[in-house]
């Protein structure tokens, strides 16, 4: 029988702090801007949208933050998450290279978002916070939020991407399931909603839409906050829980890495993944971080790096990121969840610096690798998640030409079961997709 590598740590292995890579950065990272004024930004001022933990959390520079316990029993349920070596798809692809993927899949509703939703509910209740607003682009966080908004007791409406909304019925279901409410974005119940709307009525829409509306709601309220899935600094640190989990995984394996990567959007995945592996890139260790971005919105591998909104109607303060331009309208690819105009700062950063290496590519050859990956890893993946999968292939097979023995990591960020219909879409256009042989080179 073939040999199965799984690395499971026990539940008692689960980090009990968040890292903060900006405590070991050479560097300052660029403040926010005021919306408004275009002055930097007082943190006090962020308070009108966050909870003060949160914001707290955005400007700390402490290397480690630790996470409160109420948190800890909430991830017992679905961490640590699983390392698997993906030893059938090295057959497949005849590499000398060792893939090893990091498995998200397994959280309550089916990706990594859990992770920071689970947080950022807790610190909302702390602080007496019964209502949240957010965005959602393919559903994920939509998803996630809604099932920690119910675990804490906090009501969730969320605003989700319009071409999303009308070909991923199930994730509305889910985010009823656990309470939370959704509308189609842009829709006729917020200002800028409807400014939106002006010009078509059918207006496809986009996650910086979404977090118009959303963020709208809030400014108009009192008693109600907003919740962010992607791109801050609070975000990213939640998400950290990956990354250290690997670290721990590798050990055992005795295996030091050559490549980590992950799919890229708003970074969150793709930050928790490699945040933590950052301080020993600095140090020397050859470690190569591949952030895996979509050919038709790739905001790092294209974009300016600038200062810029993190929605379509400049409500949010401004950050300096790679950037699109906030009035960027992405086309309707099936990765719903990777179509934003930015870039985390701090990953922006780190691609400006040249730590990190962005890439990009076309949807035929991530679906091609979301097959291949199911068919052989047994795993369906989120069409997000086939990005990184088809980062890794491409050094998979450069490995087997330059006969290396690289060591490729990445995480698989949340499983396609919700995201089938992408899959037939895709498959009922092409059916040439389903031919796997070319991918071995």
């Amino acid at each position: 029988m073939k040999k199965r590598i799984v690395v499971n740590l026990p539940v008692e292995e689960l980090p009990k702090s968040w890292y903060n890579v900006k405590a070991d950065l050479p560097f300052k990272m660029d403040p926010p801007l005021n919306p408004v004024t275009k002055e930097i930004m007082n943190p006090a001022d962020m308070t009108a949208i966050f909870p003060k933990a949160i914001v707290e959390q955005e400007i700390s520079e402490e290397r480690f933050i630790e996470i409160p316990e109420p948190v800890l029993n909430e991830y017992a349920v679905f961490r640590p998450s699983p390392l698997i070596r993906a030893t059938f798809l090295e057959e497949f692809l005849k590499t000398p290279a060792r893939i090893y993927y990091k498995y998200e899949g397994n959280s309550p509703t089916g990706s990594h978002k859990t992770n920071t939703a689970i947080a950022q509910a807790y610190f909302n209740r702390a602080e007496g916070v019964t209502e949240l607003t957010t965005e959602t682009g393919a559903g994920q966080w939509g998803s996630a939020l809604s099932y920690a908004g119910r675990k804490f007791g906090i009501t969730v409406r969320v605003f989700m991407v319009r071409n999303s909304y009308e070909t991923k019925p199930m994730r509305q279901h889910m985010m009823r399931m656990f309470n939370g409410t959704v509308e189609p974005s842009p829709g006729e119940n917020t200002e800028s909603g409807r400014n939106f709307l002006k010009n078509d009525k059918n207006y496809p829409g986009s996650l910086g839409m979404a977090i118009s509306e959303a963020v709208e709601i809030v400014l108009n309220s009192k008693d109600k906050k907003y919740s962010l899935g992607s791109v801050l600094d609070h975000v990213l640190l939640h998400q950290t829980v990956i990354g250290l989990e690997i670290e721990k995984q590798l050990e055992i394996l005795n295996e030091k890495p050559t490549f980590i990567l992950g799919c890229h959007g708003g970074g969150s995945n793709f930050g928790g993944t490699v945040l933590p592996f950052v301080k020993r890139k600095l140090e020397g260790e050859k470690i190569e971080f591949i952030a895996c971005e979509p050919e038709s919105c790739p905001s790092l591998s294209k974009g300016e790096f600038r200062y810029d909104f993190g929605d379509s109607a400049g409500l949010t303060p401004m950050v300096k990121m790679y950037t699109l331009g906030r009035e960027f309208v992405p086309p309707t690819i099936h990765a719903g969840g990777l179509r934003y105009h930015g870039a985390a700062p701090i990953i922006s950063r780190l691609v400006k610096e040249k730590i990190v290496t962005p890439e990009n590519f076309p949807q035929e050859e991530t679906f091609k690798a979301g097959i291949l990956f199911a068919t052989t890893e047994g795993i369906i993946p989120a069409p997000e998640s086939s990005h990184a999968i088809a980062g890794a292939i491409r050094r998979a097979i450069s490995a087997r030409e330059r006969r290396e023995e690289e060591v490729i990591v990445f995480t698989l960020s949340g499983n396609g079961l919700l995201d089938l219909s992408s899959y037939t879409s895709i498959i009922e256009s092409n059916e040439k997709i389903l031919e796997l042989e070319g991918v071995k080179g």
